[in-house]
């Protein structure tokens, strides 16, 4: 789910995208690929593969660790298209695993994992916990009461006190530079669990889901109706590094970020396209995927967005222009009935369910990439 701040009648886009060279990437692509080479896991699949409501983020983005070696996961384009493909192939492997009841892969015994949480969510936390606990580890919940990042403490305190404690991090946070200002601070491996800028977690279980239903990421057509969010900012991310074809169709004043989209249009990688017309834009889909109208910070505008996404709920008919061969997928929680049908959830062609359970196979393949395991 989206979760934004920032009003949107009329927006002013300052995107965190910047060359590769500059201070947001601190000159640390953290790009390098490393063995997944494990005695019980037995390698089974290999996959071919061939980011509104954007918020306008500190002017200046900074994002070096304090050393040298440090992965952590903060955008998807941070990493290369042959670790990207890696970690989500040793998500199959985990999955396949957990699912056969076989239990003794235990890489994070002895680990702990603080998971700070800005705002609420349940899929965040239990498909984090739980993931970490069916591997061996304990993960510490760490709610909005519990720290005050920011307020009650300085996020670079935080960050070096809870990496003498712990093995990892996750933050679920509204600033994306509290995410960054957390693993520039800390010493242990950040993971992005959402912030208003990208959600990298829940972009890499979508293409775990696509590659598990479709059989490949390369050559799909991946059609977002909606607001220009994080969520869209992600999959522009995604597209940055892998081939696809994206579209995002969403009312005019709520396109994702430009330099999100340049950026991605310029890697030369995907077709990229932004359109205000969802019935165009779903014609030959693969996958039309949706998320709420309004987020958490924006639902004082509920109403009023209501009335401007009108023509881009995702109901039966434009499910039906989009082909008897299109998934529908929502990174949820959904409000049926708004921007998505009852009845286009419940369709057999809808992959929201097993969407949400790969968050936690694609999150334990990250954090397995992170801690170098």
């Amino acid at each position: 789910m989206a979760a934004i701040s920032g009003h949107c009648t009329f927006r002013s886009h300052q995107s965190p995208l910047t060359d590769p060279a500059s201070s947001f990437y601190g000159g640390d692509l953290r790009s390098s690929s490393i063995s997944f080479a494990s005695p019980s896991l037995v390698r089974r699949t290999h996959i071919s593969c061939q980011a509104s409501s954007a918020t306008s983020p500190p002017s200046s983005f900074v994002n070096v660790t304090e050393k040298g070696e440090k992965k952590d996961f903060l955008h998807i384009s941070d990493f290369d298209k042959s670790t990207i493909l890696k970690i989500l192939d040793r998500a199959i492997e985990i999955e396949a695993q957990l699912k056969s009841g076989d239990r003794s892969f235990t890489p994070f015994k002895g680990k702990t994992m603080a998971m700070i949480f800005a705002k609420p969510s349940m899929r965040t936390r239990v498909s984090f916990e739980t993931g970490f606990f069916l591997l061996g580890g304990h993960a510490i919940y760490l709610g909005p009461d519990d720290i005050q990042m920011g307020k009650r403490e300085e996020t670079r305190d935080v960050a070096r006190v809870l990496s003498r404690y712990n093995d990892i991090i996750m933050a679920r946070v509204f600033a994306h530079q509290d995410i960054l200002n957390l693993a520039k601070f800390s010493t242990v491996p950040v993971i992005n669990g959402l912030t208003d800028y990208n959600h990298p977690c829940q972009i890499m279980a979508d293409a775990l889901t696509i590659i598990e239903h479709i059989g490949r990421l390369e050559g799909t057509k991946v059609v977002y109706v909606g607001d220009g969010n994080n969520i869209v900012h992600s999959w522009l991310l995604l597209a940055s590094v892998v081939p696809f074809h994206f579209v995002c169709a969403c009312p005019k004043g709520f396109e994702p970020d430009k330099e999100a989209v340049d950026k991605a249009q310029k890697a030369g990688i995907s077709k990229i396209e932004i359109t205000n017309d969802p019935k165009e834009a779903v014609k030959d889909a693969d996958v039309v995927y949706s998320d709420v109208w309004a987020s958490m910070g924006q639902k004082e505008e509920a109403s009023y967005r209501r009335q401007v996404f009108q023509g881009f709920q995702i109901d039966e008919a434009l499910m039906k222009i989009a082909g008897p061969k299109a998934y529908f997928m929502h990174c949820l929680p959904a409000e049926r009935g708004v921007e998505v049908t009852d009845s286009v959830i419940e369709a057999p062609n809808s992959i929201v369910f097993p969407q949400a359970e790969n968050r936690m196979h694609a999150q334990n393949a990250i954090m397995l990439h992170v801690l170098g395991l």
